[in-house]
């Protein structure tokens, strides 16, 4: 089953910080709806960018998405 990483991204000063915060907002959306996703995290791309995550399989990905408006996605490979 494919995997796929839906990204939340937070750019400036604040986005490391941000994306830390949108992390704790991503778990308990999780736990709200008893979801079986483990693969959550934050990513510091550079000083400026910063992105929350979590990996969904690809068949229960539209839901989510649709709830979560993540602003990317991607293949996940761990």
């Amino acid at each position: 089953m494919r995997q796929l990483k839906l990204i939340w991204d937070f750019r400036g000063p604040a986005g490391k910080k941000t994306a830390e915060h949108h992390l704790i907002h991503l778990k308990e959306y999780i736990e709200i709806e008893n979801l079986d996703i483990t693969i959550t995290g934050t990513e510091d791309l550079s000083e400026m960018h910063s992105i929350a995550y979590l990996v969904v399989n690809e068949d229960k990905m539209k839901p989510i998405r649709d709830a979560l408006r993540p602003h990317r996605g991607q293949i996940y490979q761990p």
